[in-house]
């Protein structure tokens, strides 16, 4: 069985330079941005223009559903599978 930086290009890329902490940073990043517009769009963080705003709270969804995804990657990629 292949791993997952064999089967990857990207993941072999990421492994390559060493990269794997910049890409799980950058994905924490996103979720905690996604998660203060959620709450900003939802009005339970006020005190801005973003406030009681439904647009801002499906960005925030949409943008911390995708550091969830970076970070599950980033987790990923140094994982090597079993051989059995």
């Amino acid at each position: 069985m292949k791993s997952v930086s064999e089967a990857n290009p990207y993941a072999r890329l990421a492994v390559s330079c060493g990269m794997r902490p910049i890409v799980v940073v950058l994905g924490v990043i996103l979720l905690l941005a996604g998660a203060v517009w959620a709450l900003q769009g939802a009005g339970y963080l006020l005190g801005s223009p973003m406030s009681n705003d439904p647009t801002w709270l499906w960005i925030g969804i949409v943008t911390g559903l995708a550091g969830v995804g970076i970070v599950a990657f980033g987790v990923r990629t140094g994982r090597v599978a079993k051989s059995s």
